[in-house]
């Protein structure tokens, strides 16, 4: 199996390599735009026709090196198929955001710890800081086409990086752990030896309060200064959610290592949710980053040799793991209890929750031992 991530690699360059950086990055936003309003106006995506068209006109108008010029036309047409798959209509693609996508061994590589990066002028040799990411650079891995960053006043280099790796086997699973994605704790766990392990969301809660009260204050004062720190704050928030995201998949795989099948709740759609809740309640509700953290999940499962699957978590709040019992009642939403109205088994919900995705992971265990 072969599993591919994004390391985000932070570099230090100096003030000359800068200028050059950002003289780059320009020139190659430019070269992106004017390609783009070609393929607006021929609908063309065929990079061969293309190439006849712009090729020249990017070399001698933008001075874009003749590696730049062809990553700027695979950049245009990856950015119009991807409009086209998520099914949004035909419209001209601007690229405001100064961004270079760099060719492994063609535009960057990687050498006693620097990156040579081809730039108008030539090669640079910045340093990077590899604090973090030692195991990404023990020559297991391969380097794809990256993408340089400049954001928050720092240069990044994002590269998707791929190594093969031996795939978990449902045979060889020695415990199933259930995980619920919740409001009132991030994630819940529930594992084979009946143990319980609560990710605790009040701190997050009160923070994301706070953000949302200081955004509030600057959307009613509509000033440039406003709009600025209102971008700032948002920025600043999904940083943190990252951060909170990558810890807690972290402890997850840390704590039940190798041939662990991790059973989570199918959350596709769950934006859609937001029209049956509350307008007040929906930030709190809906937008944390699930489905980040679902992805965290599973690539750090990955290479602990650890499995991640997804069920429907259709009534996972509401049945009893004990009796089986289903009802809608039995769950006390604003208290986080659920009282079986059968059996009277009485625990937090999120835990049950936890518990029947558990249980669901021991059923996918017995039919995949049936089919063998």
């Amino acid at each position: 199996m072969k599993l591919t991530i994004t390391a985000k690699i932070k570099m230090t360059p100096t003030t000359e390599q800068v200028e050059l950086l950002e003289e780059t990055l320009l020139a190659y936003r430019k070269g992106c735009n004017f390609v783009s309003r070609i393929v607006f106006e021929s609908k063309n995506l065929v990079q061969a026709s293309l190439h006849r068209v712009t090729y020249d006109v990017l070399r001698s108008s933008y001075h874009l090196r003749s590696q730049m010029a062809q990553s700027v036309m695979k950049t245009v047409i990856a950015r119009y198929k991807t409009n086209q798959s998520n099914g949004h209509d035909w419209s001209m693609v601007q690229f405001k955001k100064p961004e270079y996508d760099l060719v492994w061994n063609r535009d960057y590589s990687l050498t006693q710890q620097v990156f040579s990066i081809n730039t108008l002028q030539g090669r640079v040799k910045v340093p990077f800081e590899i604090k973090g990411m030692e195991q990404y650079f023990d020559g297991s891995w391969s380097f794809g086409t990256a993408k340089l960053v400049y954001k928050y006043k720092k240069w990044f280099l994002h590269i998707p990086m791929t190594k093969e790796m031996q795939e978990a086997s449902d045979y060889e699973m020695k415990q199933v752990v259930g995980i619920d994605f919740g409001i009132n704790f991030v994630a819940t766990s529930y594992d084979s030896q009946g143990n319980t392990s609560f990710f605790n969301r009040r701190t997050m809660k009160h923070k994301r309060a706070r953000y949302k009260a200081i955004r509030k204050q600057l959307q009613r004062k509509q000033t440039p200064s406003a709009r600025k720190r209102l971008k700032e704050i948002g920025s600043r928030e999904n940083r943190w959610m990252t951060d909170v995201n990558h810890c807690v998949s972290k402890a997850l795989v840390s704590k039940y290592g190798a041939n662990t099948l991790f059973v989570i709740e199918d959350l596709t759609g769950i934006r859609s949710a937001t029209e049956r809740v509350r307008v007040k309640d929906r930030y709190v509700s809906v937008s944390w980053a699930f489905f980040q953290l679902r992805q965290m999940l599973e690539y750090k499962a990955s290479m602990k040799q650890a499995k991640v699957i997804a069920v429907d978590p259709a009534y996972t709040s509401q049945t009893c793991p004990k009796c089986g019992h289903t009802e809608k009642a039995n769950r006390n939403k604003k208290k986080h209890i659920f009282c079986c109205k059968t059996c009277r088994y009485m625990s937090n919900d999120d835990r049950i929750g936890a518990m029947n995705l558990q249980r669901k992971g021991i059923e996918y265990i017995v039919e995949v031992t049936k089919e063998a």
